[in-house]
């Protein structure tokens, strides 16, 4: 499983929550892009959308 380091000041957004783009629930959280998403969420989708390696 994807784990994010959002220890940096810089994922917060004290300005307010918006509705995260996965889930659509409120977080003051944002992406390295500044798009608002939870943590969890963004993991999660790195999980899904990451080409696994087959074992050979």
């Amino acid at each position: 499983m994807a784990l994010l380091d959002w220890r940096s000041a810089d994922h917060f957004d004290p300005t307010g929550d918006k509705p995260c783009v996965i889930c659509t629930k409120p977080t003051p959280l944002r992406s390295d892009s500044g798009k608002p998403v939870h943590k969890v969420c963004a993991e999660e989708w790195i999980d899904t959308h990451t080409p696994k390696e087959e074992n050979r």
